[in-house]
């Protein structure tokens, strides 16, 4: 089989010719965690303290926010991130985006989403989330999508620097494992599985391990 990277090795290709433009494309881990874990707090707060929403609500809410994040995580990897343009540009720019991270997967700092990336993104999915839920709901609904999001870079972090071999850790970490060094074309999913079950992406040699492992 192929080689599916050019280094396993923390390190990395350089993206920009500017000092100060590859500076922000190079991320700590604990970034996502301190500008989105005060977010989450801040919107769940909120919905607390109204008097039209219920627990019950605020929990439902904040649990499909979650949710959605998994679904929307699974849609951006698979067809965003691994779309394959035909012109240079289009080449250079989803090199930029992720065809860096499959290239030097284990670089440390280009595993969680830079913050000149999320921030807007961030916005925008607060934009739509108030139109469509209304200001009331979208709150515990974005508290939920944002921990989704944090748990979601975390993942990322830890399936390629933490050891992960118990368990659930241990599964999330061959699932992922598996996109990067046998086929990048399933298993898009990261904080969870979920989706390549739905949509027929899992791995054959995964769910024929899964199977093994009930048998």
């Amino acid at each position: 089989m192929a080689k599916l990277y050019v280094s396993n090795k923390d390190e990395s290709a350089r993206i920009f010719k500017s000092d100060f433009l590859e500076l922000f494309t190079h991320v700590h881990w604990s970034v996502p965690i301190i500008l989105y874990l005060p977010v989450v707090v801040y919107s769940v707060y909120r919905a607390a303290v109204n008097p039209d929403l219920t627990t019950t609500a605020i929990v439902a809410m904040v649990v499909a926010g979650l949710t959605f994040w998994t679904l929307t995580e699974y849609l951006l990897h698979r067809f965003v991130f691994h779309y394959e343009p035909t012109s240079t540009w289009g080449k250079y720019l989803h090199f930029m985006m992720h065809g860096v991270h499959h290239d030097y997967p284990n670089d440390s700092k280009r595993l969680v989403m830079p913050p000149s990336v999320s921030i807007p993104l961030a916005l925008l999915f607060y934009g739509l989330f108030t139109l469509i839920l209304g200001p009331a709901y979208n709150l515990p609904f974005f508290g939920g999508f944002i921990m989704g999001y944090i748990f979601y870079d975390e993942i990322h972090y830890a399936t390629h620097h933490a050891p992960m071999k118990f368990g659930l850790w241990q599964k999330m970490k061959h699932h992922h494992v598996l996109h990067h060094y046998h086929d990048p074309g399933r298993g898009y999913g990261v904080s969870s599985p979920l989706w390549d079950y739905v949509f027929g992406t899992m791995d054959p040699t995964e769910e024929k391990s899964a199977v093994e492992a009930r048998q």
